[in-house]
Formats: C-alpha cells, structure tokens, sequence
C-alpha cells in the first residue's frame, strides 16, 4: 500500500481548479455533518472533526491510500491549547519496549485559530501562501500542510517543510506556495490590542503587590521578569523571579526596540 500511495504522490498534479472544487465540498461537507459547526466561522471544535476531516481529505486528493498506509497503525487527533506559535504539529510516537504500539498524531493550535477571525477589523489572514476567509478555510490549510508532514513521514520516515519534496507535494495537490502560516499569535494580539511585546518593562499587580519587570516572552500569558536577589541567575548575571501575567493586566513602561519572531 505504501508504494501505492507513493506513486500516487509522485506523479500527480492538480490543477488550480481541480484543488478548489475539492477543498470546497470538503468545506461544505464538513460544515453540513459536524454537529460541531455552526457556519464557517465555528465558535466550536471537537477532535473528532480534525478526523472527519482528515478522512475526507484522503479520500478525495489521495483515494483512501494515507489510511491504506497506515494500516492497524493508529492516528490519533488533538486540539491544542499549548501550541501559540506553530498552527499545527505531525508527531510520530515509537514506544521504548518492544510492548508498546507505534501510532502518529496530528495537533492543531486552537489557539491561532480562535484568535482570528473573531472581529470584523482583522487583517487578512493567510496560510501556506493562501488567504483564509474563515476558521475553516484557516482550518483546511493547516490539515493540509500536516497530511504533507504525514505523507513524508510514512513514506521516506522524515519530514521538513523546508525541502524541496514538501514544497513540491504541497504546490502539486493543493496550491501552497509558501510553508508557513499567518494567523494571529498571541504575541500579535499582545502588541495590536496593548501595546505589549518582548522586551517591554511593565507594571503589574500580583496578590496585593505592585511589581515593575521585564516581558520576556508572550504566548497565552506575558512571562515577565522581576529582579530578585533569591530568584534565578540568568544570562545577564541579574536574578529575576519569574511572573505569568495576562497581558490585559501589564502596563508598559518603556518601549524597547522593535525585534523580530518566527513563525512555522
């Protein structure tokens, strides 16, 4: 079955309207039978809709040969909470001992998700290279993208959106011309709403104290440093205590210098 769906993988195309027809009935299909789903714009997900979706994916771009592959291998769906930068994850689990099962997983940021589209004044949003109008369109580029890392890992065992492979796989089934995505981060949503980045000092209040620190990262709450003689000796010599803040909760200070981030 592998080499079935290598074949497959390797001299297929679509054309631009071919992609389109497909992604859109497997957004109409998805929107008429999840219970979940009450438009384009979900307000809620289940994992059993990134599976239902993953069906419908192989079934109509690669005819049912991914689980072919897969076999009695089990994949499992999660919707993460944890994940602020990556808007999705494809993970191969090996156990230790000879007893335990091998199985794949494919996670999905409901984070990034959730924060875009939640107004009506959002920038656009895009994803491997191609606008999304709603939740689900955000959703099906991040599916996407992750049956490439899934298709790569079960056919030549490692995976990298950086190669040429990927790129290629990803253009010739569903149009992706980048590798990378744009959906809101909270260290985005951070900046726009309060003015709040790494780098920035801050006051806050935490338990009946009035604290002055230094953000050091954001994801869904704002890291801030507070120097502290007992705390933990960090790379600049200074000791901080460490502080999870909501960032609706600091003040700025002072505006450090504008710095950079990444993002898969």
């Amino acid at each position: 079955m592998a080499t079935d769906l290598r074949v497959h993988v390797e001299t297929s195309e679509l054309n631009a309207s071919q992609v389109a027809a497909r992604t859109r009935l497997i957004y109409n299909t998805m929107l008429r039978e999840s219970p979940h789903f009450d438009g384009g714009n979900f307000a809620t997900i289940h994992s059993s809709d990134l599976k239902r979706l993953f069906h419908q994916y192989d079934t109509s771009f690669f005819k049912a040969q991914i689980g072919a592959t897969l076999g009695r291998t089990p994949l499992h769906f999660r919707l993460s909470k944890r994940m602020t930068r990556s808007a999705g994850q494809t993970a191969r689990f090996t156990p230790a001992n000879r007893s335990g099962r091998r199985f794949y997983e494919i996670s999905v940021s409901m984070t990034l998700l959730f924060q875009c589209f939640a107004g009506d004044d959002h920038r656009p949003i895009t994803a491997t290279g191609l606008e999304c109008h709603d939740r689900m369109e955000a959703l099906q580029r991040v599916m996407e993208h992750e049956l490439v890392h899934l298709i790569e890992v079960l056919l030549w065992t490692t995976s990298s959106c950086s190669v040429r492979r990927f790129q290629s796989i990803a253009l010739r089934f569903f149009g992706h011309t980048t590798h990378t995505h744009e959906l809101i981060t909270p260290a985005e949503r951070a900046f726009s709403e309060f003015g709040i980045k790494p780098g920035d000092s801050v006051r806050f209040h935490f338990k009946g104290g009035d604290y002055t620190g230094l953000v050091n990262r954001v994801t869904k709450r704002a890291t801030v440093l507070v120097q502290d003689t007992r705390g933990r000796r960090h790379s600049d010599g200074n000791r901080y205590s460490t502080f999870y803040i909501p960032v609706e909760s600091l003040k700025a200070l002072r505006r450090a210098k504008q710095t950079g981030s990444d993002a898969r």
